[in-house]
């Protein structure tokens, strides 16, 4: 397109444009200061009579000129970064900048010639809250947009004045990158040709309250390690090897599967090593122990490593600090490559008041609600997100989605669902107030917590939910269409806190206190249960599982075996956390991690730490091969107590039966005696009967007391020898 210019020529640089028009004061005024609506209607090229006139915001550079067909043309300086001209055209050519800094001459394209690069339709989701892959359409997403390589941002910030992209390449000063509003949704955008993958960048926020602040973005993919607090441009590029595991994962539903958890925080099992090099260790370990998946303690960005994860500021981004996105898809690819589920503790009910994230985003309570009273949450120091708000429903239900479908995710374990289930959790009088039909419960929540299973069982077909929740609600894994919760799975918190307390008195005592044990039996079949050993059962003074244990050493070595083989038996599928596989005697230490150094065969004081590490190998592959384990879980006929009212002499013994009635018989002996020709009710048209499993066997640490051959059913039950402080095993003898 031929130019026709009608400036004088300047003998140092291009031709100029002609003057354009200036700007009306109060729109150069806002544009300035960050806080314009719609920077795109003042900058980049738009036809006026005479012509057409470009303007640029380009701080600190000398010079700015228009390139068209190869051709440049000067703009005018209106003085603090804005350059401007008109040049005689009919119609708005293609163009290009060309920007003078103190480092030279760069060609650039002008962010402003750009139409959005986010759609209606996306729009229309975020605005009704029902954008179920939202991180597609908020954050930074590299794209070529209009022909031209670069990244889209877009950001929520409904009550901003303004919103603008300050990045690692404007010296984190945001003057040269306002946003657009686009409307009502509340969402900015703003697609930066040439910026690409690793770019560092925040939102600087302009509130209404005349405010400027940077912000990480909620959205991000990738974060800084802390104490650096920016957000990382960033695309997956993982190709993901693990096909076959998820066409089968949801072949059998959980609660009539076999399901053992090893609970793993990530940073600290083998302190030092990166995600690509813990898949190199991880999968073997856990597969070579036969649990069937891991946990991971949160792996969501946080700036505080001693949080352990739960004081989360990057909902979409992970832990940065063992290596990038697609480092961690690595090592859930090897895991499910290994035939090793993955399930995710995932931290809705809260967020920290860091100043550079959620906290305040736009200068206004927007992912926290608006009264104090409930923003606060009193007992971790943090904010509670809003449930009521669409907007944050959507940031979260999509959150869960987003881990699920980009991670391969085969479960979220939700925490704390208790704190979000009541207004008055933690809350004296006087500092909440009840909902519409004057109850304690949220409903924001609850409706919350619905939509979340809800979405993630539609989409991510043989994905688990699971809910550490601690009190009596009812209906927390009935479904969501029968008007519960929707969760898979369940904590049993009351099964945990009643067995460890009964476990922890002197045998001499546990007679006062046999019904703690059961006791879960009354509520068994209420819900879907877990029975959880986790890492909050081994800190803060509580200490390790096996020093929960009365006696000398031998004897807290024998109750804790003699306690897995009780809780492997019992009906729920369970959960073991890192150290207390092999009974590392003192508590876990997030710097520190597990003291594998008692494992080591050279370490000859203490070998019997491998033999309860052997123990947990065998009852996995006990509970593997054995249906009457896990099949009938949540069925009450899947269960028969053989003795249950021995408090005198600390014993229990359960029957549990599969699904083709095949039984297993287990009998825990919780006093330090031996108890020969002990008697044991089993049913009289019952099998001949062996002992698959001991946890008093000399291999495992113990004194060897065991039942050799095959023991028949006599008219009263069956008679058998119990080993002191030990859990015994029985199966049909094969025919």
């Amino acid at each position: 397109m031929a130019l026709r210019d009608t400036s004088l020529p300047d003998p140092s640089g291009p031709a100029r444009c002609r003057t354009a028009p200036p700007l009306d004061p109060t729109d150069r005024g806002r544009l300035l200061a960050g806080a314009h609506h719609d920077p795109h209607a003042l900058l980049g090229a738009h036809a006026v009579r005479g012509g057409v006139v470009f303007r640029a915001l380009r701080p600190f550079a000398r010079s700015v000129s228009v390139v068209i067909d190869g051709e440049r043309r000067g703009l005018v300086s209106e003085g603090e970064g804005l350059f401007s001209g008109v040049l005689p055209l009919k119609e708005i050519p293609a163009y290009t900048l060309s920007v003078s800094y103190g480092d030279g001459e760069h060609e650039v394209e002008d962010p402003y010639r750009f139409l959005p690069a986010l759609g209606e339709l996306d729009l229309h989701l975020i605005r009704e809250g029902r954008h179920e892959q939202l991180w597609k359409a908020l954050g930074a997403e590299p794209m070529t947009h209009q022909g031209v390589t670069g990244t889209r941002f877009t950001v929520w910030a409904p009550n901003a004045q303004g919103v603008r992209v300050a990045a690692d390449f404007t010296y984190w000063d945001g003057t040269a990158f306002p946003m657009r509003s686009l409307g009502a949704s509340g969402v900015w955008e703003l697609f930066l040709p040439g910026v690409g993958e690793g770019t560092r960048y925040k939102f600087e926020i302009h509130s209404r309250h005349g405010h400027r602040f940077l912000k990480a973005d909620p959205m991000a993919r990738y974060a800084e390690n802390p104490p650096d607090t920016a957000s990382i441009v960033h695309s997956s590029r993982h190709e993901w090897g693990d096909a076959e595991w998820m066409a089968h994962r949801g072949d059998l539903p959980v609660h009539v599967a076999p399901f053992s958890v090893y609970e793993v925080h990530l940073p600290s099992w083998r302190p030092g090593l990166t995600y690509r090099e813990l898949a190199e260790v991880l999968p073997a370990y856990v597969n070579d122990l036969g649990f069937t998946h891991v946990e991971f303690m949160p792996v969501a960005h946080h700036p505080f490593s001693g949080s352990w994860g739960y004081q989360v500021t990057g909902f979409y981004a992970t832990m940065g600090r063992l290596g990038t996105p697609d480092d961690f898809r690595f090592l859930i690819d090897a895991l499910h490559r290994a035939g090793i589920g993955v399930i995710m503790d995932w931290v809705p009910a809260h967020f920290p008041k860091d100043d550079w994230a959620l906290a305040r985003f736009d200068g206004e309570p927007l992912y926290e609600p608006g009264d104090d009273r409930r923003a606060e949450h009193p007992d971790w120091g943090t904010y509670e997100f809003d449930f009521g708000r669409v907007e944050v429903r959507n940031f979260l239900v999509a959150n869960a989605v987003y881990w699920c479908e980009e991670f391969h995710i085969d479960g979220l374990r939700v925490d704390a669902v208790a704190s979000m289930l009541y207004l008055d959790y933690s809350r004296d009088s006087g500092q909440w107030t009840p909902n519409v039909f004057g109850g304690r419960e949220d409903l924001d929540a609850v409706a919350f917590l619905r939509e979340m299973n809800a979405t993630v069982y539609r989409r991510a077909p043989g994905v688990v939910t699971i809910a550490e929740e601690s009190t009596a609600w009812d209906g927390v894994t009935r479904p969501t269409d029968s008007g519960g919760l929707g969760f898979g799975l369940k904590w049993n918190m009351g099964w945990m806190h009643d067995s460890l307390g009964y476990i922890s008195h002197e045998p001499v005592h546990r007679k006062y206190h046999h019904n703690e044990m059961t006791f879960s039996m009354m509520y068994a079949y209420s819900e879907n249960y877990v029975l959880p050993i986790s890492h909050d059962e081994v800190v803060h003074g509580k200490q390790a599982l096996v020093s929960k244990m009365p006696g000398d050493w031998w004897q807290q070595r024998a109750n804790h075996r003699a306690y897995l083989g009780f809780m492997w038996a019992h009906p729920g599928k369970q959960l073991l956390f890192m150290g207390q596989e092999f009974a590392q005697g003192a508590e876990w230490s997030e710097p520190h991690g597990p003291d594998w150094w008692l494992l080591d065969p050279g370490y000859s004081a203490e070998p019997d730490h491998r033999g309860v590490r052997d123990l947990v190998r065998d009852l996995n592959t006990a509970y593997l091969a054995t249906p009457a384990l896990w099949q009938r879980d949540t069925d009450p006929g899947g269960f028969q107590w053989a003795l249950g009212n021995a408090a005198d002499d600390n014993v229990f013994a359960f029957l549990r039966y599969a699904a083709d009635g095949t039984p297993l018989l287990a009998v825990s002996n919780f006093s330090p005696v031996v108890r020969e020709d002990y008697r044991i009710w089993v049913p009289e048209d019952g099998p001949v009967w062996e002992e698959t499993l001991n946890t008093d066997a000399a291999k495992y640490g113990g004194g060897d007391v065991t039942n050799p051959g095959p023991i028949k059913p006599e008219e009263d039950g069956i008679r058998i020898t119990l080993p002191p402080l030990a859990t015994v095993w029985l199966t049909p003898y094969p025919s």
